[in-house]
């Protein structure tokens, strides 16, 4: 009788502890979002701004590669704040190679957090409130090869939802260290082109920065093109990193 009553409260507990992490979790990847977008609008203006992101990175000097990674992080684990403008300005800034370092810095450190993070607070969450075998059921097709060429796919075209993926990655069965390598990869060409453009505004090169705007939307289409070849070598290289 006594061990009935002991389960009895752990599972009240479970569902207590399940209910806050999971609260925890829609905070910060729901509530947080739309409070910036309806009450803060001006944050994500400010940051859609080529001109004002520029003046106040350089407002800080040395200080700026640092804040820059630190908003390079936010801009990831806040998934509605944009990170464009940020990549051009710091292609303006610090140019390409130094820009290509901080930004993956940042990018990196974002999704480590806000995978870990989906983990262990939404994760846990979920499994109490829903069963652990019924989630595990459903998720454990993440840790696959088709799993890793739509994460992949997903962070290489542009105007898709990159960072809510890292929650999502989080949540399933997708091992940390082929996520991060095909996340990183699949973001960095993109990164790349904004850096360059970026750095041919700093010198007036307009010509340059359209011609390269032409050369990504060329190289798209040709992803698009020839996808099943792409996924075969990502079907590869998914089974190196994996063995």
């Amino acid at each position: 009788m006594f061990t009935d009553n002991k389960t009895g409260k752990n599972k009240k507990l479970n569902k207590v502890s399940a209910v806050l992490k999971l609260s925890l979790f829609l905070v910060i990847i729901l509530g947080i979002p739309a409070y910036i977008y309806f009450f803060q609008h001006d944050w994500i203006d400010t940051l859609k701004n080529y001109d004002e992101v520029v003046a106040a990175l350089r407002e800080y000097k040395t200080e700026s590669a640092l804040i820059y990674i630190g908003a390079m992080v936010l801009q990831i684990v806040i998934s509605i704040i944009p990170g464009q403008v940020l990549q051009l300005a710091a292609g303006y800034l610090y140019g390409f190679w130094l820009g290509l370092i901080f930004s993956l810095i940042g990018s990196i450190i974002g999704a480590f957090i806000t995978y870990f993070f989906a983990k262990i607070i939404g994760k846990d969450a979920i499994h109490v409130l829903f069963g652990e075998k019924k989630i595990n059921d459903v998720l454990s097709h993440m840790n696959s090869r088709r799993a890793v060429a739509i994460v992949f796919l997903i962070y290489l075209i542009p105007g898709l939802p990159k960072d809510i993926c890292n929650y999502v990655a989080g949540l399933s069965e997708l091992k940390f260290r082929p996520f991060i390598i095909i996340s990183t990869l699949g973001r960095t060409p993109g990164i790349m082109g904004s850096l360059i453009i970026g750095r041919q505004v700093m010198h007036a090169n307009y010509t340059s920065a359209v011609v390269i705007g032409i050369v990504a939307v060329i190289l798209f289409i040709l992803g698009i093109i020839f996808k099943n070849k792409l996924l075969d070598l990502l079907n590869r290289f998914y089974d190196k990193i994996m063995s």
